[in-house]
């Protein structure tokens, strides 16, 4: 039998007290020496040793003791000793104990009484405890309220014993009395406590009687208040009326952690309307005033649960759930936008969107390290605000526009990003756009950011004015051709030749990384981050920001300026009508695409041009030299349709996903559904009245109703023995979050009556068992329910194995009856998720763990083997089914899923049809811990082979 256990303390094992040490010390005159060896015994106790031989020493030497240390020190190593034998009868040696107690309770120093009552708190022998009450109930009525709140506490446990009502019969009496005439707050919170537990009817007639002075009582009486009012309105919802109108006046308490119990009980009770808006309005007063960040947190979660199940109530107090912006915390900040973006509407945007220009604007100023972060995040906001309501776009595009040369890459891209989804959507910004994107080109300091600008200038850019100046600002950021000088070449070999290490500093970090469609690139460092000028050429920032990046070697950069001037030219053509100019601009693109090809190959820089940058600006050389009208329309206009698709479906997306939240349960067709404007309003509040209501309309949607899934019950039940064994057991299995309940039912198929029978389990993997197996004796033909506790500690396949064990009357040696394995299966943890494609590839740089499963299928069609991977292993296709239409014997695509401990969870799948039909390529899988990578890889591999 599990013992419990009132007393935990560290205890360091590594150099262990021996039982002899202890017994010297404390027969010995030292005080403090004394004071270390009961430390000593009292952690050995409560590590498992018995220690028999101390008792009759302590009982010696530390008993008659008057110091205080000592006498703590007794209290605690007596609530942990062993006081009664095997068959439950109490020691004789306690009646020492039972006399010295008494002594205490009646002692004259008011601490050694107090700590003695806080001891009996923790006895559970009836013995011991029998004669020592008429001290207990005589410290009731002492004058020092330390004594007496503790007393009423040792009243309320030796009444609740399971013999405590015949030895306290009028106990409930004689605290309802207390209660009456104590004045101290903490006593009669206790008293008051003592009823709720013991006797509910005297507390609520008290709290009922007294209903008037419940806002002048103390905090601690009002928290045990509204702990009474929260159990007596789950057991008869009837009378909850009259509690809320209490819970109404608590309100206005000045104790902050009342109000907060106070606006949880409101929500847990009520939906009413007035309610719901009293709590939201306290949570968002204690979201101002309170400076702990933690507080802050939790009352934002309780805001995002209020948002979810009221939001119409919620929508009116978005602006002040906007002031938490003023914290500095970037969780704090991150969870405010989170909520404040499910709650705008077409009357507040205009109020949200001026706030939050007003603390982009902010951002550029403070002097705090994690503005940037802060920044992007107040894009993104912006962003998703612009996308929802494109009428405020206007407002904040040009504004924003002004951090496209921002230091911060990551927010510099979402500026971008946003451009480039505003310019489609919102034609009549366009021109106002382009010409704010040329003239703050130059400021722009990423070579990400260039890409993006540089597809819009090329996509854009329409009448002869925009074109022209499109092309003279990317000739103007390029610089001068060409790129470097013959000398310069000359001195570049000379200086590769002693020292290579030297040039290829800049680029030194060179990382693959996973492009949109999951195939890998290589990409530079400078890429990523705000450029560092070259050292060997001479360019400075004068000289262009597309000079600087390109003489850092970033020849992707290269191809897209040598595909947007083409698209210019192209455009130009058909533009200009003179075609001079248009001769004029096609050598001059031609001039600089054949540089960037020279730079490229040229021994300045320490990597030359990959192959797709020469291929990519080699064709735009052909294709300046050489158009035909079927090209020039895939180029100006194909390009620009598939972002419109893109666009259009990114829309369908995020319909879908609100259509899915936006379905609630419904009611059965039996309910019994209440008309309330039949129902008697006499006496009624306004309140109560719309309480009532909400609660019949809860009843008619089902929102009551909570459905058991009973036939995915019965898939999870599995069998542990055979039919032919003497004990059949079958398991059901629940997995919820850290903890796997196991409710095992063992039946005895024997004629036989078997004693000791006992589960005995074990696990493999990060599991835990909690509680050790117990025994049971079991009829013949009869059945028992045995549940096992097992704490999962992280994301890892796992197997729990056992046997039964049992004996007969008939039989001396134990039976043994071994279990099939139970595997606990990586999927009950893992669901699928979303994120953004740069999250993706950001986390996919980021993690550390990879595995890679080599495609092995008998599958022969691309999307039927994605589609069968994302049915095994739970996850989430990130592509687009647009990015997957059509047939090229090639497929690429991102799976995403995020497990109950909040670990990420990434597959990358990139296949391709072999000439004999069948599929290869790999299966990569990335996270953070090791757990999730190897668990999901094997289940890859067992799951993948498809077919029949």
């Amino acid at each position: 039998m599990e013992k419990s256990c009132t007393l935990l303390i560290h205890f360091d094992k590594g150099t262990p007290a021996i039982a002899n040490e202890i017994k010297e010390a404390l027969e010995g005159n030292d005080v403090s020496a004394k004071v270390d060896a009961m430390k000593k015994a009292i952690m050995l106790l409560l590590n498992g040793e018995t220690l028999p031989q101390l008792f009759i020493t302590i009982v010696r030497y530390v008993l008659p003791s008057e110091d205080h240390t000592f006498q703590k020190l007794l209290l605690l190593y007596l609530e942990i000793i062993e006081k009664t034998d095997a068959k439950g009868r109490v020691l004789p040696e306690m009646i020492l104990i039972c006399q010295n107690l008494r002594n205490n309770l009646q002692h004259p120093n008011e601490y050694i009484r107090g700590v003695t009552l806080r001891f009996l708190c923790r006895l559970n022998e009836t013995e011991i405890i029998e004669p020592l009450i008429p001290s207990v109930l005589q410290n009731l009525e002492h004058r020092h309220p330390f004594i007496r709140r503790n007393a009423i506490l040792a009243v309320m446990s030796i009444y609740k014993l399971p013999q405590g009502d015949q030895l306290l019969v009028d106990a409930p009496d004689m605290i309802e009395k207390v209660l009456s005439t104590e004045q101290d707050p903490s006593a009669k919170r206790n008293a008051f406590l003592m009823l709720f537990t013991c006797a509910q009817e005297r507390a609520t007639n008290y709290l009922l009687t007294h209903v008037d002075r419940v806002s002048e009582w103390g905090e601690l009486l009002q928290m045990v208040v509204l702990e009474l009012i929260r159990k007596v309105c789950r057991t008869s919802r009837g009378e909850k009326a009259k509690y809320i109108k209490i819970i109404i006046a608590l309100l206005n308490s000045p104790s902050t952690a009342v109000i907060y119990e106070c606006a949880g009980t409101l929500v847990s009770l009520s939906s009413a309307p007035s309610a719901i808006k009293a709590a939201a309005n306290t949570y968002c007063q204690l979201l101002l005033s309170q400076s702990d960040n933690n507080v802050k947190l939790i009352v934002l979660d309780r805001l995002n649960e209020l948002k979810s199940s009221h939001r119409d109530v919620m929508v009116d107090l978005i602006m002040d759930v906007l002031r938490a912006l003023s914290s500095p915390n970037l969780d704090i900040q991150r969870k405010t936008l989170d909520i404040v973006l499910e709650l705008i509407t077409p009357r507040n945007i205009n109020e949200v969107v001026l706030l939050l220009k007003k603390e982009v604007v902010k951002t550029q100023t403070g002097e705090l390290e994690k503005n940037g972060e802060y920044r992007q995040m107040l894009i993104q906001a912006i962003h998703s605000c612009a996308i929802k309501f494109p009428e405020v776009a206007s407002t904040v595009v040009h504004l924003l526009m002004d951090f496209l040369g921002d230091s911060n890459v990551a927010s510099a891209i979402d500026v971008v990003v946003f451009v480039r989804e505003i310019i489609e959507t919102n034609p009549k910004l366009r021109v106002s756009i382009i010409t704010r994107l040329l003239d703050t080109f130059y400021q722009i300091r990423a070579a990400r950011v260039c890409s993006c600008a540089l597809w819009i200038i090329g996509e854009y850019c329409l009448s002869l004015s925009e074109v022209e100046s499109a092309i003279a600002t990317i000739k103007q950021c390029l610089g001068d051709l060409p790129f470097y000088s013959a000398s310069e070449e000359g001195e570049a070999t000379d200086a590769s030749k002693k020292t290579p290490q030297a040039s290829s500093i800049t680029i030194s970090s060179r990382r693959p990384a996973v492009l949109a469609d999951g195939t890998y690139a290589t990409q530079s460092a400078a890429s990523e981050t705000a450029f560092s000028p070259p050292t060997i050429v001479q360019g400075s920032l004068a000289s262009g920001n597309l000079r600087s990046l390109l003489l850092t070697g970033d020849f992707f950069l290269g191809a897209v300026v040598a595909c947007t001037l083409t698209k210019l030219v192209l455009r130009l053509e058909e533009v200009q009508p003179s075609k001079v100019e248009v001769n004029k601009a096609t050598t001059q693109t031609l001039l600089i695409l054949v540089s960037m090809l020279q730079l490229g190959q040229s021994h300045v820089l320490p990597h030359p041009i990959d192959n797709d940058s020469y291929d990519r600006i080699v064709l735009c050389m052909r294709l300046l030299c050489n158009t035909s009208d079927e090209i020039r329309k895939i180029w100006l206009q194909s390009c620009r349709q598939s972002f419109v698709e893109m666009l259009s479906e990114k829309q369908l997306r995020e319909t879908e996903e609100l259509k899915a939240k936006a379905q609630v349960s419904h009611a059965q067709p039996d309910d019994l559904i209440d008309f309330y404007h039949l129902k008697s309003r006499k006496g009624m509040s306004q309140l109560e009245l719309e309480d009532e209501v909400q609660d019949d309309l809860k009843r008619a949607t089902g929102e009551f109703v909570k459905d058991a899934d009973d036939a995915n019950k019965l898939n999870r039940i599995l069998q542990l023995t055979g039919f032919s064994d003497p004990v059949y057991a079958e398991a059901y299995v629940t997995v919820h979050h850290y903890d796997i309940v196991l409710d095992v039912t063992v039946i005895n198929r024997t004629k036989e009556t078997l004693q000791n029978l006992c589960l005995e389990l074990a696990t493999m993997g990060d599991l835990k068992l909690v509680e050790r197996p117990q025994n049971y004796t079991l009829a013949p033909e009869s059945s028992k329910q045995i549940k096992a506790n097992i704490k999962v500690s992280s994301t890892e396949t796992g197997v729990i194995f056992g046997n039964i064990v049992y004996e007969t009357s008939n039989v001396l040696e134990r039976t043994v009856v071994v279990l099939n394995d139970i595997h606990i299966d990586i999927m009950d943890y893992i669901s699928p998720a979303v994120c953004s494609d740069t999250a993706f590839r950001t986390m996919w740089a980021e993690f550390e763990w990879e595995n890679k499963v080599a495609v092995n299928t008998v599958i022969q069609d691309e999307k039927e083997f994605l589609n069968h991977i994302i049915k095994s292993i739970n996850m989430k296709c990130l592509t687009a089914p647009s990015a997957l239409d059509g047939e090229c014997g090639f497929l690429a695509a991102n799976l995403y899923a995020k497990s109950v401990f909040g670990e990420d969870a990434l597959v990358n799948l990139s296949i391709e049809k072999q000439a004999d039909g069948k599929l290869s390529g790999y299966i990569r899988i990335r996270s953070k811990t090791q757990g999730i990578a190897l668990s999901l890889g094997d289940k890859i591999t067992l799951k993948q082979k498809g077919g029949s």
